[in-house]
């Protein structure tokens, strides 16, 4: 289907068209795979101009509007008014708005080879489907192999399908407030003149508000370079030099304002403590709130952290990333400022029996989807590769809307685009969240990160730390209890219960399948998170059977929080592990499987 119809990343698909026939081909002699509105088919017979509509693929949102039948019957009218117009549009494709307590967005569409009457038939069995949903549903998606139907209560297409054009004299005009708009070729003379004129005059006005913000940046920039020329500089504890760092993408504070806005790092500002210093809640004199991170003043590894993470994320601009406002380096402090998130992180609701009722399933998956939609622009979509290594539901922070935001840059690796992998003997990260061949070797790669997103998710479902996991009188790893459960074809177990019966059980399953596939043993058996994105996103995406994970089982374990190392030697922490073994030996796994063990080097 046309790339230009909503805004997917194409070149996603694209990107892993490998990885998507890798699991096709083996399926049979034809197979169709849908990603969103895009469709990925192949067959040994002739396919093209023959409709397809034996099965239908559907999607619901669960979450049920306010008044469930009065949104139904206008979702309803909607879906009608723009799948009689999409057959008869060259492109096969028709998209609308409706207002109902707010937007309501719908979008249809056939493959452009088929004839009119075939469109109208695959459209209309799409109807038959919503029309059997119940009353309310904010969202909803039916798709087949010729045609695809979709409405929500956000635009997930181009503003620019809504220019609607004149009503035509045949076509009588609607009585349910829709606007709808229809891709049409067949433009006349007067038409094609109207949009060169228009196209022209839009064309200047885009390049005037280039070149005045082009020359607006460019002042901006000197001044602060005139600014930065002036200021001393100093040397850190490590010997680098601190005016190295601070770019042009970052706000340089000065540490009045700082101490001003968090009541000089007062007691009752407190946020939270890091592995190297202290965040604290500031409100700026403008009403701004901040939250400010003060990096100890005498050590050199909170020297780096500081550096990294502004080299850093200064440069990340992802909505699912926290944001870096600036830094301070005054008086021997070293400080981090960034956008406030009301929430804290998410360890505080899904661990505190009094608060994670508040994380509802349908919340729990968009925190899951959010949190792969970050660490795939780390991975693939950012100017340079990025790798964070210390990944952890302490570090995944949530917005007043449950948004979550990657945060704590300190230990991230940055590679060229071409790299994947490195070596290191300073480990660096918590224990439960570290691959294996990472906590025992150093090694460390983009599926380091890909491992860590698979315990946040099975924690996510579970609502228990990945470091313990209690069950009757025996306590497993929970890497270990979500294996057996899986096996056993029980794995609906694993659900929180704070969750009760609210929830959307084939989500929770394939997100169990999905985390025991990230955490794999091996990890060129891990998927990428492009991969992962794509088994979030659509349901006919094959997952393949997961292998043993990489778990340790011991006969002692608890529901504290897991080991944080900060930048410790390979040495120590291979001592450490030992020294742990001897105080608590390890058992036999309860469903006889092997058992990956940390031993000394």
């Amino acid at each position: 289907m046309p790339a230009r119809l909503i805004p997917l990343r194409l070149h996603l698909l694209s990107h892993h068209l490998r990885h998507q026939l890798q699991y096709l081909l083996p399926l049979g002699r034809s197979a169709g795979i849908r990603y969103d509105a895009c469709l990925l088919r192949y067959s040994d017979t002739r396919f093209f101009s023959q409709l397809s509509n034996d099965s239908f693929e559907s999607r619901t949102n669960g979450q049920v509007a306010t008044d469930p039948v009065g949104f139904g019957r206008r979702v309803i009218d909607l879906m009608n008014e723009i799948s009689s117009k999409a057959p008869r549009t060259p492109a096969r494709f028709a998209a609308g708005t409706t207002n109902f307590s707010g937007g309501i967005y719908g979008m249809v569409q056939c493959t452009a080879d088929l004839s009119v009457d075939d469109c109208e038939k695959c459209l209309n069995g799409t109807l038959n489907v919503f029309r059997g949903f119940p009353y309310g549903r904010v969202g909803s998606m039916v798709a087949s192999l010729s045609c695809i139907a979709r409405y929500e209560t956000y635009l997930f297409f181009s503003l620019s399908l809504l220019s609607a054009p004149s009503p035509s004299p045949s076509l009588p005009p609607s009585s349910s407030g829709v606007n709808d708009a229809i891709l049409n070729s067949g433009s006349g003379g007067k038409n094609s003149n109207t949009t060169t004129i228009v196209l022209v005059v839009v064309f200047v006005v885009v390049a005037g508000i280039v070149f005045f913000s082009g020359v607006c940046i460019y002042l901006r920039r000197r001044r602060r370079r005139r600014r930065s020329r002036r200021k001393p500089i100093r040397q850190s504890p490590d010997g680098g030099d601190e005016s190295e760092f601070v770019s042009d993408e970052s706000i340089v504070f000065d540490l009045a304002t700082l101490r001003d806005a968090t009541s000089d790092f007062s007691e009752e500002n407190k946020l939270g403590t890091g592995g190297f210093g202290v965040v604290y809640k500031g409100v700026l004199r403008d009403g701004k709130e901040i939250a400010v991170k003060r990096l100890s003043a005498t050590s050199r590894q909170g020297f780096v952290e500081l550096k990294n993470e502004v080299i850093l994320v200064a440069k990340l601009q992802h909505r699912h990333l926290v944001r870096l406002l600036g830094c301070c380096l005054e008086q021997q402090e070293k400080l981090l400022i960034y956008e406030y998130l009301l929430n804290a992180s998410l360890d505080k609701f899904l661990f505190d029996p009094g608060r994670c009722q508040q994380l509802d399933w349908a919340r729990r998956y968009k925190i899951i989807e959010g949190i792969s939609g970050g660490l795939l622009y780390l991975h693939e979509d950012s100017r340079l590769r990025i790798i964070h290594r210390d990944l952890k539901a302490g570090n995944i922070l949530l917005d007043g809307d449950m948004n979550p935001k990657i945060s704590d840059f300190g230990f991230a690796k940055l590679f060229d685009i071409d790299e994947t992998e490195g070596n290191t003997n300073r480990i660096a990260g918590t224990y439960g969240y570290m691959a294996p061949e990472y906590a025992m070797h150093g090694h460390f790669s983009v599926k380091s990160d890909v491992y860590s997103y698979g315990v946040i998710v099975l924690e996510i479902v579970t609502g228990r730390r990945s470091s313990g996991y209690e069950e009757s009188a025996n306590a497993a790893h929970l890497l270990s209890y979500a294996w057996r459960l899986w096996n056993e074809g029980r794995a609906l177990e694993l659900k929180d219960s704070s969750l009760g019966d609210r929830i959307q059980a084939d989500e929770v399953l394939r997100c169990i399948h999905i985390g025991l596939l990230c955490v794999q043993e091996d990890p060129k058996d891990r998927p990428t998170m492009g991969t992962v994105v794509l088994m979030l996103r659509s349901y006919s995406f094959p997952l393949p059977k997961p292998s043993t994970p990489a778990f340790f089982i011991r006969n002692r374990t608890s529901n504290q929080p897991n080991v944080d190392l900060r930048d410790m030697d390979l040495n120590q922490v291979n001592n450490r592990q030992c020294n742990q073994e001897q105080r608590h030996p390890t058992v036999d796994s309860v469903n006889n499987l092997s058992i990956t063990q940390l031993e000394g080097r």
